[in-house]
């Protein structure tokens, strides 16, 4: 069996400030999806820190997934 490797952001979402900026695998990883389905379903939400780097926030993903819950 393979070693998963969990990012310690995704471990420690839960802890995490709402002013927190998390990476793709993080977003995929709380929502239970490939890294492609989290740019097309939530890429909406991401905000470009530097020409090659797109991070999103805690608090827009929390948002999410209240959404999904209703």
């Amino acid at each position: 069996m393979a070693n998963i490797i969990i990012p310690p952001a995704l471990a420690a979402f839960d802890s995490l400030p709402d002013s927190a900026l998390i990476d793709v695998k993080v977003v995929s990883g709380v929502f239970g999806c490939s890294e492609n389905t989290a740019w097309r379903r939530y890429g909406a939400l991401a905000i470009k820190v530097s020409p090659q780097q797109t991070r999103w926030r805690v608090a827009d993903v929390r948002q999410a997934l209240a959404a999904l819950n209703q």
